[in-house]
């Protein structure tokens, strides 16, 4: 479906532009990360066989949704009936203005103003689009569901795709037309992996030894986590990317679409400050912040 027709005309995705480049790469300073605990340890894992590409059961089921809406919409709909899902689920600004809810205007009523929050995440404007924000979602996705649990992670999902949403709301308020995408949550996800991904013995750290034990170690306070280089340097490069491909999507994309780089930043910023409320990991294990061996 391409950007011509009059279902993805003036359609805002929520494409994930900001890619942490250099997240591969951080398992190289794990020496340094380990250099404060005055002495090298030897990891406390047991070796596996398990595959690394071993993808939770919510992740692959997340995105067989998001493939599974995309072909219902490209090959049953007509440009007409997938203009008319997106009216019904689609984040649509203008759906809250007041001055713009004419008699039957929007379709679903209140209740689309609620359920659409969370709704527009399940949809993308293309296969590059789905490709994209799949490709992100498998990694940041895998850690978050691996740590939280199903019900959590679903929860958390929703609660940082409609953070996204309403940043968006909050920068384009009125605006007619329809944002799309799983970004915001994806951004969600990233921002809740640097919390615990960059620990000692943490998932970055381990990521040959494949343990499971390693997605729940225990997590640094906001606050102490900032203080972490890796942590800061992520962040930087992170906005800086949004801002940069965000303002300039225009450009990039062409006139018809354009990145809701708002939505990624208030679905980060959700997955950032609302990570402990999520967190899974009791407050007891919290000692294990300053270099503890996991326990056998």
């Amino acid at each position: 479906m391409g950007a011509d027709t009059p279902t993805t005309r003036g359609l805002r995705q929520g494409g994930l532009s900001a890619l942490p480049l250099f997240w591969g790469a951080a398992s190289l300073a794990d020496g340094a990360a380990e250099a404060y605990v005055g002495r090298r340890r030897d990891p406390a894992v047991n070796q596996s066989s398990e595959p690394i590409f071993n993808i939770p059961a919510v992740i692959i089921a997340a995105i067989a949704v998001f493939a599974g809406i995309h072909v219902f919409r490209s090959l049953v709909l007509d440009a007409g009936q997938d203009l008319e899902l997106l009216m019904l689920f689609a984040f649509i600004p203008a759906r809250y203005d007041t001055a713009l809810q004419l008699e039957g205007a929007w379709p679903g009523g209140i209740g689309a103003q609620v359920w659409t929050f969370v709704s527009y995440a399940l949809i993308h404007a293309d296969i590059t689009h789905l490709a994209i924000n799949s490709l992100w979602f498998v990694p940041f996705g895998s850690a978050v569901a691996r740590r939280f649990g199903m019900a959590r992670f679903l929860l958390f999902f929703a609660t940082t795709a409609a953070a996204g949403a309403g940043a968006h709301l909050i920068t384009h308020a009125g605006e007619v037309f329809p944002v799309i995408g799983a970004s915001a949550a994806v951004s969600g996800m990233m921002a809740a992996a640097i919390r615990f991904a960059f620990q000692p013995h943490g998932p970055i750290a381990l990521w040959q030894q494949k343990d499971e034990r390693a997605y729940h170690i225990a997590a640094l306070p906001l606050l102490s986590a900032l203080r972490d280089p890796r942590i800061f340097v992520f962040l930087v490069v992170w906005f800086g990317l949004n801002l940069l491909f965000g303002l300039g999507s225009p450009t990039l994309m062409g006139a018809g679409q354009s990145v809701a780089w708002e939505a990624h930043i208030g679905g980060f910023l959700a997955g950032l400050l609302l990570f402990s409320f999520f967190d899974p990991v009791p407050r007891t294990m919290r000692g294990q912040e300053r270099g503890e061996d996991l326990p056998q």
